[in-house]
């Protein structure tokens, strides 16, 4: 099994919804996403996939919530942005990516086919959460 992963980051605005603290307060954070993705076999040239077919994907997923207030959109409208929710979102929109791949093919002559592993979403340098199923 191949694991492959690739690393962006976003910048938002959130409050945590009854939360007693400072959190709870409007701030923001510069998180930083890694999305782990797998495949049991690689293509004819010994690749499972090229890494910037699966930053393009990410980015396309990020850019809906990079300076943006979270609160205000889906499903942070009713769920709280935790990082924790976002994890499970950023990678449950992945794993649509994935379903949809672009062109040309994620695998061109690969069998294994990729799966999403996990999403691990950093709110600060010292923490971190992962969401994988």
């Amino acid at each position: 099994m191949y694991e492959l992963t690739i690393i962006s980051d976003f910048a938002a605005a959130h409050n945590l919804r009854g939360y007693e603290g400072e959190c709870e307060n409007l701030h923001g954070h510069n998180w930083k996403v890694e999305v782990m993705v797998t495949s049991k076999e690689l293509n004819k040239i010994g690749l499972a996939v090229d890494f910037r077919v699966l930053k393009k994907m990410l980015e396309g997923i990020l850019e809906k919530l990079d300076h943006k207030y979270l609160n205000e959109i889906l499903p942070f409208d009713k769920e709280n942005p935790s990082s924790e929710n976002i994890a499970r979102y950023i990678y449950r929109e992945f794993e649509k990516a994935l379903s949809n791949p672009p062109t040309p093919p994620l695998q061109k002559g690969g069998k294994g086919g990729l799966k999403i592993a996990k999403v691990k979403v950093w709110e600060s340098e010292s923490a971190a959460a992962t969401y994988y199923e």
